[in-house]
């Protein structure tokens, strides 16, 4: 892996691959660039991957000192647009699912000058208080737990722990059949174990009210029609994943402009690795500007 200049005192870890028009894609929680493997390695044939570990994930910088804000999503945010400038890269296209979807978006929003498409699993806007009914909050348990003390008490260089957590989320959120914890696991425990406070780092966004997706969603707002994302927007959500029920997909145009929405079948909440084809097939729509919008104004 390579490392970008410091931002805020933290560099970002990231594999680059091929050449052409830059692809960046950015990875969820728990997780690490590791998850865009299979996507990275058939998107580079045809245009230049970036694939960077966000600030306390993988092997990019996680130290707590100063931390403060640099784990939430305005942090994110400011920490891949100064991997795009490092680059001087533009006319991008920004895959995201999870956290690396709440981050490319409002990338998108902040700094219109470096996208110019996106390729999205959710979260996608227009849940709302729905976040709130009884079945979310019960998946979004983690949403709360990791604002609490236990992770640095209990959790943090606790391999075993660790491990056993996340393979709660990655068994319990994947697809029927996936082998997304065999692929993925020990990947993110190296990356929670690889520093003093590397988990605490690595579940600090959801201790921010912006980031943390139960506030978030039950504080959301309906912009104006000017100040929705008007970027191409490709959106393919998973039919099986149990934290975004397909049923929220009905807002979006409340929000974006500009956007096609696909479901893909027997798909769960990891969605770039367990359909990498589908991800792909959207990639090279844009690239190759066949791309067509299906839905908003």
């Amino acid at each position: 892996m390579h490392y970008t200049s410091p931002t805020d005192g933290y560099r970002l870890a990231y594999h680059k691959n091929g050449s052409g028009r830059p692809v960046v894609m950015v990875h969820g929680s728990p997780g690490d660039s590791h998850e865009y493997d299979k996507l990275a390695a058939l998107v580079s044939a045809r245009a230049m991957t970036i694939v960077p570990d966000l600030r306390g994930f993988g092997m990019s910088d996680k130290h707590l000192e100063n931390g403060n804000n640099a784990f939430s999503r305005d942090g994110q945010v400011k920490a891949v647009a100064a991997l795009m400038d490092e680059f001087e890269l533009e006319d991008a296209i920004l895959v995201g699912y999870d956290i690396g979807g709440f981050t490319v978006q409002a990338l998108a929003q902040k700094r219109p000058d470096l996208v110019a498409a996106l390729v999205l699993a959710p979260p996608i806007p227009g849940v709302g208080r729905r976040v709130l009914e009884v079945s979310p909050i019960n998946e979004f348990w983690h949403a709360t737990f990791f604002r609490t003390a236990l992770v640095e008490q209990v959790f943090d260089g606790n391999a075993d722990a660790i491990r056993a957590l996340l393979k709660i989320h990655l068994d319990g959120w994947s697809g029927p059949g996936s082998t997304v914890t065999e692929e993925l696991l020990e990947n993110m425990v190296r990356g929670c174990t690889s520093a003093p406070g590397a988990f605490t780092a690595s579940v600090s966004w959801f201790r921010h009210p912006e980031s943390n997706p139960v506030s978030g969603y039950a504080e959301e707002t309906v912009p104006d029609i000017a100040d929705r994302l008007d970027k191409p927007v490709s959106i393919l959500w998973p039919e099986c994943d149990p934290l975004f029920p397909v049923e929220w997909a009905d807002q979006i145009g409340r929000f974006m402009s500009n956007f096609s929405l696909k479901f893909m079948q027997g798909v769960g909440h990891f969605s770039p690795t367990e359909a990498p084809e589908m991800f792909a097939a959207e990639i090279f729509a844009h690239l190759s500007g066949e791309w067509r919008a299906d839905r908003g104004c």
